[in-house]
C-alpha cells in the first residue's frame, strides 16, 4: 500500500503533524508565506478593535503598552483569533467566521459604535467597505505585512492532496508550481476561491481552523 502524501504550504505544529504521523503520511511543510511585524503607535485607537486575523494579535502585543488596550470591546474573525485574544485578556464582543459576516453584525446591531481594524498590508477589502458604505466611524492600522515566499517544488515529488490556508499562500504556491491532480484541502472560502480555473478539485474545511483542515485530509484518506 503506498503511503498518502501531503504538502503543508505552511509550517505546522508538533501537535497538527503529529495527527499524519499518526496516520501513516508523507508530509512535507514548506512555508509559502512570510509574515513581518510592524512597529506602530497607539494612539488613535477607536473605542471598539477589530482583529481579522491571528497575526494582527501577535503583532498588537509586541508593542509597548498594548496592555491599556484590552478595557476595549472586540469584534474578530474566527474562533482561534478569539481563543488568542481572550488568552491576551480582551474581551470578545462578537466573533464571525467570516470578515462577511462579522462586517454584517456590526452594521446592523453594532452600527452607531466607532472601531479601530487592525490589519495586515493583504487584507481583502470586504469590511473596510462594508463599514464605510453603513457610514460607521472606523481607522484602519496595518499591523504586519504578508510576503510571498514562492518555492518551486521538485518535480519528483508528487502529492495526493495539498494544504492551503490562505489566498497569498494560493498565490506564492502557483508562482512556480501548478495544480495537477492533488486535492486541495482550504481553511475557508476565500482561499478556496482563489483557486478558481486551476483545478475543481476542492475540499473547504467545515470550521476554518488548522485542525478542521487536517480532519478533512484524514477524512477523505482513511
Amino acid at each position: 500500500m503506498t503511503q498518502t502524501s501531503i504538502l503543508s504550504t505552511k509550517t505546522l505544529s508538533a501537535e497538527q503533524r503529529q495527527v499524519f504521523l499518526d496516520a501513516n503520511f508523507d508530509l512535507l511543510e514548506q512555508d509559502f508565506i512570510e509574515i513581518k511585524n510592524t512597529i506602530f503607535e497607539l494612539d488613535k485607537i477607536n473605542t471598539n478593535l477589530i482583529f481579522s486575523s491571528q497575526n494582527a494579535v501577535l503583532s498588537l502585543t509586541e508593542q509597548n503598552g498594548w496592555e491599556m488596550l484590552k478595557s476595549k470591546s472586540v469584534f474578530c474573525v474566527g474562533i482561534k483569533t478569539k481563543e488568542l485574544l481572550e488568552h491576551h485578556g480582551f474581551k470578545v464582543e462578537a466573533y464571525m467566521d467570516y470578515a462577511s459576516e462579522l462586517a454584517e453584525i456590526i452594521t446592523l446591531i453594532y452600527n452607531k459604535e466607532s472601531y479601530t481594524f487592525f490589519s495586515g498590508n493583504l487584507r481583502k477589502e470586504t469590511l473596510p467597505k462594508a463599514l464605510k458604505s453603513a457610514g460607521i466611524t472606523f481607522n484602519e492600522i496595518e499591523v504586519y505585512q504578508t510576503k510571498l515566499a514562492p518555492f518551486k517544488i521538485s518535480n519528483l515529488e508528487k502529492f495526493d492532496g495539498i494544504l492551503f490556508f490562505s489566498p497569498s499562500a494560493v498565490e506564492s504556491y502557483l508562482t512556480n508550481n501548478k495544480i495537477q491532480n492533488e486535492i486541495c484541502f482550504c481553511i475557508g472560502e476565500t482561499t478556496a476561491s482563489a483557486l478558481e480555473n486551476k483545478t475543481k478539485n476542492i475540499i473547504i474545511a467545515e470550521e476554518p481552523t488548522i485542525e478542521d483542515v487536517i480532519e478533512a485530509v484524514i477524512e477523505e484518506y482513511k
